[in-house]
């Protein structure tokens, strides 16, 4: 195979739930490509890869020009709800279910010892003050059924502290033991939010 070629595949393969035989057909589709398919998605990557960056406030990725993301903007979104999730594909998941309407916290993944991701590997030091500035009546987790995303669960709230005045809930029925947002059906999203329950 052609080095160039190669490198190509190897990092397409890097890409999560991609693997080398998956990657090696994109590439070879870009390549063989006539309509410039390949060079738009080089400069759609470059763009992206230049001019975004996360929301200082939320972890949402949005325009660096921005001083915060659009979910942070709209003030319709200010309802006291404060959704915590793992990244950003939860917040992708959510909103094209449509069941919440408040604002996210990306904590940027979870703890996780074992992987070498600590508290402070996560977005979580601001969570007190941003819960007192944006007066947040309700921390809702949306984190993954697992051991990880309940010790994260966990070390949150001890972060936020029962004095802040918010209430804590979790995602309810519908979301199976060991269970990623990017599984569920908007159905059952729909369900797990209407039935959440305070903790």
């Amino acid at each position: 195979m052609n080095p160039k070629i190669e490198k190509l595949v190897k990092q397409f393969a890097k890409l999560p739930r991609l693997g080398s035989r998956a990657a090696g057909r994109i590439v070879l589709a870009l390549l063989q490509d006539k309509t410039g398919r390949a060079e738009s998605l080089a400069n759609a990557l470059l763009d992206a890869a230049t001019t975004i960056r996360p929301c200082p406030i939320c972890g949402v990725l949005t325009d660096a020009t921005s001083q915060s993301c659009e979910f942070c903007r709209d003030v319709s979104r200010a309802n006291g709800q404060l959704c915590i999730v793992r990244d950003l594909s939860d917040v992708w998941t959510l909103e094209k279910s449509a069941v919440f309407h408040g604002r996210y916290h990306i904590l940027g993944g979870l703890i996780f010892g074992a992987a070498g991701t600590m508290p402070d590997d996560l977005n979580i030091s601001f969570l007190p003050q941003r819960i007192k500035n944006e007066n947040i009546a309700e921390v809702i987790f949306a984190l993954p059924n697992t051991v990880e995303g309940k010790t994260t669960q966990h070390y949150v709230m001890s972060v936020i502290g029962t004095d802040s005045g918010a209430r804590f809930s979790e995602l309810a029925s519908g979301v199976p033991l060991g269970g990623d947002l990017d599984y569920l059906d908007d159905g059952t999203l729909s369900l797990a939010f209407g039935g959440r329950r305070e903790l």
